[in-house]
């Protein structure tokens, strides 16, 4: 949580940056302020004396970090000390004169303490195969061969010289299968071929067999054809190049060469299985996160899904599609960044700000052109606030709905021209949050996707902020719990405070929430979309034959109706503002049967009815001399033995039925027609 007791030492860059020392004053009046024009020269000793005095300093200036940690270290300053870039993000802009409340957003965000996020180690041997149609395989092999252990697996059918004074091995073959990523790739090749050792001129390959198996660390793939992986260029340990292009392969050789040791890569997601809605019972209900992850590293496993976090490339698609919260991205946690997002707008509204826009933005992408707008253009609007974060495409709507509520006026996301990551869960994730907006009386404007690579482009699209209306009050809510429990949260806060309180949103096929539409007449009451539902919002009760509903609780998957045998559920995606807080509703309710004989309740006097009404006369354990029989229907389990035991009644005692005709029987009969 934000120390308001901090200290914040504000840097005007010689001059350039025009420091609103009253708006700070304004968000954290209880920091300790200190203004300078270089703590990283001249100021350099008033910002260790003024450091040595807090357990947390901010520094209002990031183009010589490195000068100011060294300073701070050789003091031996204890207090945490974090650097927010007042001066390129707020400072050089057109609108610096008003940007004072923007410089408390960033002081606030970068006051925020950052979460620590799991890793998983991947090993690299080295070991490579190389996958070529021509010569251009041997050439790439015989650059890296004293960095790796190569292979190299010609593909094509085309003459291939033998080289000279090279000692790796040259195959022949095609890819079936490919698994796996850097440090552990499995390979399976048909048409498999070794070299005659008789080579002469060309290669000369001897019988090719299929299903031959190859491990390996690294795949450097210069065939020019189809990638082995979806995503290839997200694939760890995975290299291609145009082998037409020398500057390609040039770059692909160099990162060959890095890729040997042991890497940590951030494990992106967390997941928890018990709340995944996939399926139940070989019955497939929710795929969402199937449907989004670029990379495979996303598969079916029983009920549930598995993640490879070696595969997974951190876009962050299934945390946002994920409707239960089973899949949630780490990095950061939902829960942290909206709680920055509250810091931020809490602070620029307390330092006087109104109608602030949020910019999301990766580092990779965003903050080159960011750089280039404040040192080269016009800079970024006063009211536009930048929020780093790791993939654009991680954003949820419980993250957008959160930032309204607490009194954003729009949300812009800035993604590249082409993008590195299939973009269609931003898209699910922005259909959903303006359907809700659009409910609450915001207008289109709110959201927005910047797809630009061009930094005037992007001041372009920033100049015309938006001119919708705004929440009446800004929420404060803590965003505590998982996904879905501060979605609902978010949910409850944004309409009691936005333009117009709408009770009940219609929302777009495929959403997360809504309700089911139970045909009551044809409901036979036997729970079993009870037992295939993985978010407990049909229950059942268990003293008698009820069925409830908790619409707060549906995630939309499907396996209710699935499972239905009387295929009298459907699903209708909607937003009930009222029954965020409500009670589960009761959809259907029966008398229930007692026991003909000892009172005992079980099942419904309907199903009991429609039995014996189906049975009676109707079945030859049910008819004729049977028929007595049919007051079984009305026993319970107890009762059915003891009066079938009273009764002497047989179980085996059936009709004899016809014997089953044999081929003997057809060939007699054949003869007799003869």
């Amino acid at each position: 949580m934000l120390d308001q007791t901090m200290t914040v030492l504000a840097c005007s860059c010689a001059g350039t940056v025009p420091v609103d020392l009253a708006a700070l004053a304004r968000a954290f009046p209880k920091a300790q302020l200190v203004e300078g024009n270089d703590f990283a020269g001249a100021d350099l000793g008033r910002a260790v004396a003024a450091a040595r005095k807090g357990a947390q300093v901010v520094v209002g200036c990031a183009c010589r970090q490195a000068v100011i940690e060294d300073a701070f270290a050789e003091a031996g300053v204890t207090a945490g000390v974090t650097f927010a870039n007042l001066r390129e993000l707020a400072g050089w802009s057109t609108q610096a004169a008003a940007a004072g409340p923007k410089m408390a957003a960033l002081v606030a965000r970068t006051a925020s303490p950052e979460p620590d996020v799991p890793m998983t180690s991947l090993d690299s041997e080295g070991v490579t195969i190389i996958l070529g149609h021509d010569e251009t395989a041997i050439e790439v092999a015989r650059q890296l061969a004293d960095d790796l252990d190569i292979t190299v697996l010609i593909t094509g059918t085309a003459a291939i010289p033998v080289p000279a004074g090279v000692d790796f091995p040259v195959f022949r073959g095609r890819i079936r299968s490919a698994t796996g990523h850097l440090g552990a790739f499995a390979l399976t090749v048909d048409g498999f071929a070794e070299p005659a050792r008789t080579s002469r001129g060309t290669f000369a390959f001897g019988p090719a067999r299929n299903g031959a198996a190859s491990n390996c660390d690294l795949i450097i793939d210069v065939t020019g054809g189809t990638a082995l992986f979806p995503a290839p260029e997200l694939r760890p340990g995975y290299l291609r190049a145009d082998p037409a292009s020398p500057a390609a392969l040039a770059r692909l050789i160099a990162e060959a060469r890095t890729l040997v040791g042991t890497f940590d890569k951030p494990r992106y997601v967390t997941f928890r299985p018990e709340l995944c809605a996939h399926s139940r019972s070989s019955i497939t209900g929710c795929t969402r996160c199937l449907d989004v992850c670029p990379t495979g590293a996303i598969s079916p496993n029983g009920d549930t899904v598995a993640f490879d976090a070696a595969v997974c490339a951190g876009c962050g698609g299934c945390g946002a599609v994920c409707p239960t919260g089973a899949a949630s991205y780490a990095l950061p946690a939902p829960d942290v960044l909206i709680g920055s997002l509250r810091a931020m707008l809490g602070a620029y509204s307390a330092a006087g700000g109104a109608r602030a826009v949020l910019l999301l933005h990766d580092a990779d992408h965003g903050e080159p052109l960011l750089h280039a707008l404040a040192h080269h253009g016009p800079g970024l609007p006063a009211t536009v606030i930048p929020v780093p974060v790791n993939e654009g495409t991680q954003i949820g709507p419980e993250t957008l709905i959160a930032a309204f509520a607490y009194g954003a006026a729009g949300i812009r996301v800035l993604t590249r021209e082409k993008p590195r990551h299939d973009e269609t869960a931003l898209h699910r994730t922005f259909d959903l949050t303006r359907a809700i907006l659009a409910g609450l009386g915001f207008q289109d404007d709110a959201l927005g996707i910047i797809a630009t690579d061009d930094p005037d482009a992007l001041a372009d699209a920033l100049a015309t902020p938006p001119q919708g209306p705004v929440v009446r009050a800004a929420a404060r809510f803590l965003p505590l719990g998982n996904k879905r429990e501060v979605q609902r949260l978010a949910l409850r806060e944004l309409h009691a405070v936005a333009p117009k309180a709408e009770a009940v949103i219609a929302l777009p096929e495929g959403a997360p929430m809504g309700r089911v539409v139970l045909d009551v007449a044809g409901c036979t009451l036997c729970h079993a979309c009870v037992s295939a539902c993985p978010a407990d919002a049909l229950t059942a009760n268990p003293d008698r034959p009820e069925l409830r509903f908790a619409e707060d609780l549906c995630v939309q998957c499907g396996l209710c109706a699935k499972t239905c045998p009387e295929k009298v559920i459907t699903l209708e995606p909607r937003l009930d503002f009222a029954a965020i807080d409500a009670p589960p509703v009761l959809l259907k309710q029966e008398e229930p049967h007692l026991c003909d004989r000892c009172g005992k309740a079980f099942g419904t006097k309907a199903t009991i009815a429609r039995v014996r009404d189906k049975l009676a006369g109707k079945h030859w354990m049910f008819s004729g001399a049977h028929a007595d029989r049919l007051a079984m229907i009305g026993l319970c389990e107890d009762c059915r033995v003891i009066v079938a035991t009273e009764q002497s009644i047989d179980p085996y005692g059936t009709v004899e039925r016809p014997r089953p005709r044999s081929a003997d029987d057809y060939r007699k009969q054949g003869d007799k027609d003869a």
